[in-house]
């Protein structure tokens, strides 16, 4: 499936939240070698999404070519009534995120990086789990193939080719 992106120019109300900030060092002859790598998302908290990740020596330059990368990256997904259309289970690496939808209430049960893009995406009742790696970086990644891997009722239909009219008769 072909994924559609969204220009950042076109989309209102963008927010920035940074999901994980990473300091590394590398121990030189003449001394220590700091740099940075952070993890950012993206959405308009009205089912437009996205991530980028970016590694630069100041903090200011990860944050920014982060942000720079995650708007480039910005897609819509099918949300219904504040939650997921239907459970759904995808890989990214070693990680693996199940997500199912939640009654009105339940609130967004999830993990760190998980629940960042989902509060950004704006999904308000939904169950999470992480298995395997809780990598930062898989499992949001893998928390974003879920959500662009979702289908709507109607779409899931066409695709099967079934009348929609003949369920509800």
């Amino acid at each position: 499936m072909q994924k559609k992106y969204i220009d950042p120019e076109t989309v209102e109300n963008l927010q920035e939240q940074l999901v994980k900030l990473n300091r590394t060092t590398k121990v030189a002859k003449g001394g220590r070698n700091f740099s940075f790598s952070a993890l950012m998302a993206v959405g308009n908290k009205d089912g437009i999404i996205g991530l980028g990740y970016a590694k630069a020596k100041e903090i200011p330059d990860a944050i920014s070519k982060a942000t720079d990368k995650a708007k480039k990256t910005l897609i819509k997904i099918n949300l219904q009534n504040g939650t997921i259309p239907h459970d759904i289970t995808e890989k990214y690496c070693s990680s693996v995120v199940w997500m199912k939808p939640a009654s009105k209430g339940t609130g967004i049960i999830a993990g760190g990086t998980i629940r960042a893009v989902l509060e950004l995406s704006g999904v308000h009742n939904i169950l999470t789990k992480c298995f395997g790696s809780r990598n930062h970086i898989n499992s949001s990644k893998a928390a974003m193939k879920c959500l662009t891997s979702l289908t709507s009722c109607r779409e899931a239909a066409r695709l099967r080719e079934i009348d929609m009219e003949s369920y509800f008769d």
